[in-house]
């Protein structure tokens, strides 16, 4: 089984935080269309909004490695697989349980999947960093 080195950069720890961070932010805020926004949760034509919209985050993924850690660009391709299982669990359980703004169960189903993405971007920044120090 992999396993990270027992000292990693500290410096590159923390510039892959703040590069996922700001991917994440560009990916799922800046960038996300309205058509993508509410497509990506309706009960049908799901599907190219969330692909278009997990892709933007794996294409952004590859590219951070790409240029920091090119052997690993193919996570890139893990964060697609990742963000588009989340995103459709959200919206599927938001679906089922009814949840809109005006309920709490909405913001708690919102946070996790926010927290679930930055635990993965975490993961990604520790092995960012890990390859730094090899």
């Amino acid at each position: 089984m992999p396993s990270l080195p027992d000292t990693i950069s500290t410096p590159w720890i923390m510039w892959g935080i703040a590069l996922f961070l700001l991917k994440h932010l560009a990916a799922d805020f800046v960038l996300q269309t309205r058509w993508i926004a509410v497509g990506k949760q309706h009960r049908k034509a799901w599907l190219l909004p969330l692909t278009l919209h997990a892709g933007l985050h794996g294409a952004m993924t590859g590219l951070i490695f790409s240029v920091v850690a090119p052997s690993l660009a193919w996570i890139g391709l893990v964060d697609f697989l990742v963000h588009f299982a989340i995103d459709r669990a959200k919206a599927v359980l938001q679906s089922r349980l009814g949840l809109d703004a005006a309920k709490t169960g909405f913001w708690w189903l919102l946070g996790t999947d926010q927290t679930l993405h930055h635990l993965t971007h975490l993961g990604f920044a520790a092995v960012l960093a890990a390859s730094r120090t090899l």
